[in-house]
């Protein structure tokens, strides 16, 4: 468990009542906060648990993984026997095919080798963004729970809620659903970064 895990069951009763606010009415015309939830398209409480679902803990043995694939490649590729004193045609034939592997294993930028070394690049950043994303909401939470807004819906059960009441969901909802937002689109950017990987394998 770490500081998200614990601040997130901490807020998690404001965060359900910031939820069921905005679900039954609504934010004031022109917030902010429209904007974060046309960017994240959850209610703050299920955006923070869906950060909280990434793990990135589970591809620790990812990257070293990958990195060792690609060394074995390029191991592979250096230690393929050339023909030697064999010569004629087949010996040519053969020439050729082991430099066609030899290329195909280890080489420029679509080699298997640089592949796999692009996928364990980005493998990490991703494991990065993740532990930045879930500190980042860590904070923001902590942020929230200390804040006057939190006080006001804390002190607040008003049926219909009082219009402080309502300006303070849409500031707690704002704050939260903002530093899920900026981050995701920081995960866009690397996933945008690497298309080049989902494309095949040159032969």
């Amino acid at each position: 468990m770490d500081r998200l895990d614990e601040v997130l069951t901490v807020c998690t009763p404001l965060l359900d009542r910031v939820d069921d606010m905005l679900e039954t009415s609504g934010a004031p015309v022109g917030h902010e906060v429209w904007r974060e939830l046309r960017r994240v398209r959850l209610l703050p409480g299920g955006a923070a648990r869906a950060v909280a679902g990434l793990q990135p803990a589970a591809f620790d043995d990812a990257v070293p993984e990958l990195r060792a694939e690609a060394r074995a490649c390029a191991t592979t590729a250096a230690e393929l026997p050339s023909a030697g004193d064999w010569t004629g045609d087949a010996a040519e034939a053969y020439g050729v095919a082991r430099q066609r592997v030899t290329d195909r294993l280890s080489g420029d930028d679509d080699s298997l080798d640089e592949r796999l070394e692009a996928t364990a690049d980005l493998a990490q950043a991703l494991t990065d963004w993740m532990a930045k994303t879930r500190a980042d909401l860590a904070e923001a939470l902590t942020a929230v729970l200390a804040s006057g807004e939190a006080l006001t819906l804390t002190a607040g059960a008003g049926s219909p809620p009082s219009q402080a009441e309502t300006d303070a969901a849409a500031a707690v909802a704002t704050r939260v659903l903002r530093t899920i937002a900026d981050n995701y689109a920081d995960a866009d950017d690397l996933l945008h970064g690497s298309t080049d990987l989902a494309g095949p394998v040159p032969m």
